[in-house]
């Protein structure tokens, strides 16, 4: 089914999300940790039941940690990166799933060319295909 393998690249794509936010995130690691869980909390991305701390973010960023990752941990990270002045982008295809997966997770848009065009100018080119994927990804499952 083609909605399992794209949910599984956006999945295996998590942890170098959740990297590049330790990365290119300015601060100590248990207070990048407690950024990504408030934000998520203040912007409404999800309810994290705890505040993770530097061991739990440095694990997320493991590549086999894709499916332990909670979503709200990568839904906030990939909402944090995408508001960076330094314009990060995503390193590898899976890495752009899990940017796309949530970024339709992130915002409601009412068509797959919406979401496209309101993707920052930086990550249009980049993310085109991966939106499309997610978007039918997204849209195999209403079908359920």
């Amino acid at each position: 089914m083609p909605q399992s393998g794209f949910y599984a690249k956006a999945r295996r794509g998590m942890p170098a999300l959740i990297d590049q936010w330790r990365q290119l995130g300015q601060g100590e690691p248990d207070r990048l940790a407690l950024i990504l869980a408030e934000t998520a909390r203040v912007a409404h991305l999800g309810e994290p039941e705890a505040t993770p701390d530097a061991a739990t973010l440095a694990a997320w960023s493991r590549p086999e940690a894709g499916d332990r990752i909670p979503l709200w941990a990568a839904r906030t990270a990939t909402f944090l990166l995408i508001q960076m002045p330094a314009r990060p982008v995503p390193k590898d295809d899976d890495e752009a799933c899990a940017w796309a997966y949530c970024w339709l997770r992130n915002r409601d848009f009412a068509s797959v060319d919406e979401a496209r065009t309101a993707l920052p100018a930086h990550l249009q080119e980049m993310l085109t295909h991966a939106v499309g994927a997610a978007w039918a990804d997204r849209q195999g499952l209403r079908l359920v």
